[in-house]
Formats: structure tokens, C-alpha cells, sequence
């Protein structure tokens, strides 16, 4: 008993290092517009009368899926860090942050105000407890100084986390290679390496900073070897096609397309592989058995889905 004793007093005495789970997320949320016209952008699909006919019952529903996703990431603690692409105003992220389902979970955002004709946005939603914003900016990639169409702003946030490290994140949602035409791989290009610029620009500020860059890229790392080639990102995303595996199908075949790299000074904080989050109520099942994510829309026809992407989260531990 007294071994015992002795022991117990031993283990008593030693610090206790504490660790703070910080999950991770990145999405794109399809076309999440409001039911509102705005007369800056070209967003006359989504409206009440457009041949789409999106009211404002199957915006709240959308919202409220959307809010339902994340607390099932969450599980039972609220993800610290949620990148959204496809958002198009300032009034969606007060739906999700204030008004829907995730109202009592405290989140905050940020996001940019981009020239996209569309008028869809990138964000950044963040518990304050697990990240202390110091600051953000958004960076625009100049597509139209060369007779480009105008993409969507880089977004680029720093703060505080748990440890008082501060950690940067940053979110694209590059563009489209629908098409496959010379513009749009010229504007690729250029967003590509607008992104390289606004990552060495932070590593020039600190080199030894946590950095983390995730968003639609919109392509499979292969071909974004601009962004990886001096090691200075590590990619956690898989770079290869597998059966059933990605966060976004295409006839017929998955791929990973949503990414997320970091700075090797967070590589030892990553305890999780990249996790898909795919419930069965946000699938839809073809002929052959298979699923795809439920979108939306097929078309112009409202299926009630919420994305034809997957979102998948990472999670990592700050220790004191």
C-alpha cells in the first residue's frame, strides 16, 4: 500500500501536459446563394421566379443541412476551423453563424468580397476559443488586367490558437478547368501562382510558421506541383484515384479535388488522416449501386441535396 502511495504521489507531481483537439474542415457548399437578387451579380438562377425556382423555404433548408453537417463532423465537441467555398454574401454566413442550427455554438467568420460575376465567396468560420483572429485579408488574383474573367479572392486569416502559437490559414477555391480552353487554363495559372506568391509572402515574414492552406483547387495534386515542389507545403490529401474514395465524383470516378497543405511545422500536430464525412443521407444512389453526393439540383430539377462535394476534416493537437 505504501509502494502504492508512493507511487500515486509521484505521478501526481509530474506536469501535466495538456492537449486541445483542433479539427479541422474544408467544404464546398454548392451554390449556397439567399433568395435575394443582387444587381452587382449574375446570381438570377437562384431566385423565386428563376427557372430553378429557389425560394426562400429551400435556402433555410439548405442553411439548416449545412449547420446539420458540421455538428456531425463536430461529433461532440464544434470543428475550430470550417472553410467554405461557394458562399455568396455576407447574409448566408449570418444564417449559419446566427440563425440556423449552429446559432448556439458561437461561431464567427470571415470572408472575401470577391469580383466573381457569379457573386460567390470563399469564408472562414471559427470557434473563438480555439482561434483568436489577429487579422485577414483578401488577396484578388488579377484575371481581368488580363482580359481574364474574374475569379474568385484568395483568403487569407492569422490568430492565436490554444498554445498562443499563431497559426495562418489560407482558402481558395480556384478556378474551373470546365471547358478545358485556353482562357481558363491561363486563369488556372495565374491563381496558382497568386497562391504561391501569398504563401512565400508569409514565409518571408516568418520562416517557421504554421501555415495552412485548404480550399477547392479544383484539380488533383498532380497538377499543382507549383504549390509543393519546394517542400515548403506538405499536401495531406491523397494524390491518387482509389475506388470510392475523394470529395467529388465525376462521371463516374472519384477524386480528391478539396485539399488541404501544410508548413512542415505543423506536420507532428496532424493526428488524423483525412477524414470523409458521407452519411447516407447525403447520398444518391445511380443504377449500378453506387452513390454520388446528393446535390442540390440535377439541372434545373431541386433534389434537396445539399453539395456534389464531400467534406472531409483533419484533426490536430496543440500541446501546452
Amino acid at each position: 500500500m505504501k509502494r502504492l502511495l508512493f507511487l500515486l504521489s509521484i505521478c501526481l507531481s509530474l506536469p501535466v501536459m495538456a492537449q486541445h483537439r483542433f479539427r479541422v474542415v474544408t467544404w464546398n457548399v454548392e451554390n449556397l446563394f439567399d433568395a435575394r437578387h443582387d444587381t452587382l451579380k449574375e446570381d438570377e438562377e437562384f431566385l423565386p421566379e428563376s427557372e430553378r425556382q429557389w425560394t426562400w423555404g429551400r435556402y433555410w433548408r439548405k442553411v439548416e443541412d449545412v449547420g446539420r453537417i458540421v455538428m456531425g463532423i463536430g461529433n461532440d465537441r464544434p470543428p475550430s476551423l470550417i472553410a467554405l467555398q461557394e458562399v455568396e454574401n455576407d447574409s448566408v454566413m449570418i444564417s449559419l453563424c446566427r440563425r440556423g442550427n449552429l446559432h448556439a455554438l458561437g461561431y464567427k467568420y470571415v470572408m472575401t468580397d470577391s469580383p466573381d460575376k457569379r457573386g460567390i465567396d470563399v469564408a472562414l468560420m471559427y470557434q473563438p476559443f480555439d482561434f483568436r483572429l489577429m487579422g485577414y485579408e483578401s488577396r484578388r488574383i488579377p484575371s481581368e488586367q488580363f482580359g481574364l474573367r474574374p475569379t474568385r479572392d484568395l483568403l487569407h486569416a492569422w490568430g492565436r490558437v490554444p498554445t498562443g502559437d499563431t497559426l495562418h490559414v489560407i482558402i481558395c477555391h480556384l478556378p474551373s478547368r470546365a471547358g478545358a480552353n485556353r482562357e481558363s487554363k491561363r486563369n488556372r495559372k495565374l491563381a496558382t501562382e497568386c497562391l504561391k506568391q501569398l504563401c512565400d509572402s508569409v514565409f518571408n515574414l516568418s520562416p517557421h510558421c504554421n501555415l495552412l492552406v485548404m480550399g477547392d483547387f479544383n484539380s488533383t495534386l498532380s497538377s499543382l506541383r507549383q504549390l509543393t515542389k519546394d517542400k515548403s507545403l506538405i499536401p495531406l490529401t491523397p494524390d491518387s484515384r482509389r475506388p470510392m474514395s475523394g470529395t467529388y465524383r465525376f462521371q463516374g470516378n472519384w477524386s480528391w479535388i478539396d485539399h488541404m497543405l501544410v508548413s512542415s511545422s505543423l506536420l507532428d500536430k496532424v493526428t488524423s488522416e483525412p477524414t470523409l464525412y458521407s452519411p447516407e443521407w447525403i447520398r444518391r444512389y445511380v443504377a449500378d449501386g453506387t452513390w454520388y453526393p446528393r446535390r442540390t439540383y440535377l439541372g434545373t430539377v431541386y433534389s434537396g441535396g445539399v453539395s456534389d462535394h464531400l467534406p472531409f476534416f483533419v484533426d490536430f493537437v496543440w500541446h501546452e
